[in-house]
């Protein structure tokens, strides 16, 4: 478990700060690699070392994806990675402030395998991560 790393694609530096700092107060030491929009985020998966296809641990363990980003939105990852042989397998939970019943079955539409609405204040913040990460590490049986 200690190569498996979180993927966040998450446009704002502040929320980017916050989910680092609850990751670590949730006991995670394991690698968050973030992204600023969806075009970072596909760039970087395209670019992983294709030596290491067979390796589980060169893809992240989850992609924690927010959908309101410029460039490509999280809609529009998400899609794209679906469609993608080599990347559809990795679970993608959206993590979004978006509450609109359309928008949360048109993303598990696409694929997602979690939608989170994104939770006001800190401490509820380190108790979803908490949630999240107890999910999809410990329960959830994963390729």
């Amino acid at each position: 478990m200690n190569k498996i790393y979180i993927l966040v694609a998450e446009d704002d530096a502040d929320d980017r700060f916050l989910l680092e700092t609850a990751f670590a107060e949730n006991g995670f030491t394991g690698k968050l690699q973030f992204v600023e929009n969806g075009v970072e985020l596909l760039d970087y998966l395209s670019n992983l070392n294709p030596q290491d296809a067979g390796n589980e641990n060169h893809l992240p363990g989850f992609i924690l994806l927010d959908l309101n980003m410029p460039k490509k939105d999280g809609r529009e990852v998400l899609k794209e990675l679906k469609e993608d042989p080599r990347f559809k397998k990795i679970p993608v939970v959206v993590f979004t402030t978006t509450k609109n019943e359309n928008e949360i079955n048109r993303c598990y539409e696409l694929g997602a395998n979690t939608y989170v609405v994104k939770p006001v204040g800190f401490e509820n913040l380190v108790k979803t991560i908490e949630d999240i990460r107890s999910y999809w590490f410990k329960t959830a049986q994963i390729p």
